[in-house]
């Protein structure tokens, strides 16, 4: 952005477009968290009842943490 811009941006809005983005990439950053968390529970429940073995539970909290890891290296 021009720094005209981001006057206008800052004086609209009342944040810095920096400010926002760090908000913004942040919810987005616990959502995925949640899902990691999510997605773990959920196959390691299946585990406990037997649904699954103990492979797929590690593959699946494995690939969740992996989509985590790239997630966070393009909104960091």
């Amino acid at each position: 952005m021009t720094p005209a811009q981001n006057t206008a941006f800052q004086a609209g809005s009342g944040v810095t477009p920096s400010t926002l983005l760090i908000g913004i990439a942040s919810v987005v950053l616990v959502l995925a968290f949640i899902w990691v968390i999510w997605v773990t529970l959920g196959t390691f429940r299946a585990w406990q009842s037997g649904q699954v073995a103990l492979f797929d539970v590690i593959w699946s909290a494995l690939r969740a943490s992996i989509v985590l890891m790239v997630l966070g290296f393009y909104l960091r």
